[in-house]
């Protein structure tokens, strides 16, 4: 994980922010911190994806990549909305999905991480090509 966001990044500390203080994380604040809702969601999207847990199609572009990371953090998002006693303000949710989006590409397009974490998955893809069915050119008469 650190390769992809280090302790040091404002994801990391986000992530920490929030899991750590998970019942009381929104009552610093006057009003729902996008800000730090969308690091933390960014961060639980790599972590995610990372684990491969319940990654059942695998990307095989950077653009599923990204497509799949999104989701992820939609997900950190909805769940950090529901749990909030804050409200959010016009907008908020858009502006909250704009940075994790934001978030994501930036790692993305930093070095080789896209093709690093296509790469990652490889051999899930692979057996999963494997179990498909072979169709058979037999028709059937009625």
């Amino acid at each position: 994980m650190d390769r992809f966001l280090a302790p040091h990044t404002s994801e990391a500390l986000a992530h920490s922010h929030l899991t750590e203080n998970w019942f009381t994380w929104d009552q610093d604040h006057p009003s729902f911190n996008e800000t730090l809702v969308a690091g933390c969601a960014s961060y639980q999207a790599f972590s995610r994806y990372l684990s491969g847990s319940d990654l059942f199609i695998v990307p095989r572009s950077r653009s599923e990549l990204e497509s799949v990371l999104r989701r992820y953090a939609y997900d950190g998002i909805h769940n950090a909305i529901a749990i909030s006693r804050q409200p959010l303000q016009r907008g908020g949710y858009s502006r909250t999905c704009i940075l994790a989006e934001k978030s994501i590409r930036d790692v993305l397009n930093t070095n080789d991480n896209a093709e690093v974490l296509l790469g990652l998955h490889t051999a899930k893809r692979k057996s999963q090509m494997a179990v498909r069915p072979i169709a058979t050119n037999t028709s059937i008469r009625i």
